[in-house]
């Protein structure tokens, strides 16, 4: 009986100590995947934040076959190319330019705590759709992105705020409102603060400009 106890023991003592160690090479390898989007974008989730693996790992794994051309030539300028993706779908620049400074601060090589990748942050499986090879390079993903927000622009009849919001949360999540989600509420009104702003800095140009 004593000998079945201590073998109970053992066995629960050996159990704890492999569960212990499991979660400690997990939360290594968390660390790991969060870390490298810090490293990538310069801000990004909270290191032991478990959420959204596989898209960050999907988005890492983009951002390493585009980081080697890096070398060789460097980015266009996300602004320039943002305004003139705007242009040639019948976006208005300014409100283009708002969308991508608050998706990706106009930065080309950033991931979000979801695995969006690139200056008009599309998820992976979105820019493949699009037929974007390279989220991370601006000419094609903005292309991208200006495409992509002109279809919602379509498909919401001109609301901005709709178009905004399918954009952020996927156009299935929008029916008729701005989804209350605890996200997308909040970005379209960030991105409409901002094209607000971007239009009144244009008229005060024109404004100077004219004197």
């Amino acid at each position: 009986m004593a000998s079945s106890r201590a073998l109970s023991q053992r066995l629960r003592t050996a159990l704890a100590r492999i569960g212990f160690l499991a979660f400690g090479v997990c939360a290594v390898v968390v660390a790991l995947i969060n870390g490298a989007v810090w490293f990538v974008s310069g801000s990004g989730p909270f290191p032991l934040d478990p959420r959204h693996l596989q898209g960050k790992l999907r988005a890492l794994k983009a951002y390493a076959r585009h980081r080697p051309g890096c070398f060789i030539w460097s980015d266009p300028d996300v602004i320039a190319t943002a305004r003139k993706a705007a242009r040639k779908h019948g976006l208005e620049p300014a409100f283009f330019e708002a969308l991508v400074e608050v998706e990706s601060g106009s930065i080309a090589h950033r991931i979000s705590s979801t695995g969006a990748c690139g200056p008009a942050q599309l998820m992976p499986g979105t820019a493949h759709d699009l037929g974007v090879k390279d989220p991370f390079e601006p000419v094609a993903a903005l292309d991208g992105g200006a495409r992509y927000l002109k279809a919602q622009m379509v498909r919401f009849h001109g609301r901005r705020d709709l178009a905004l919001a399918a954009y952020n949360a996927g156009p299935g999540a929008v029916h008729g409102h701005v989804p209350q989600n605890g996200e997308t509420e909040h970005y379209v009104p960030r991105v409409l603060a901002v094209y607000e702003r971007k239009k009144a800095e244009r008229r005060e140009r024109i404004r100077t400009a004219g004197r």
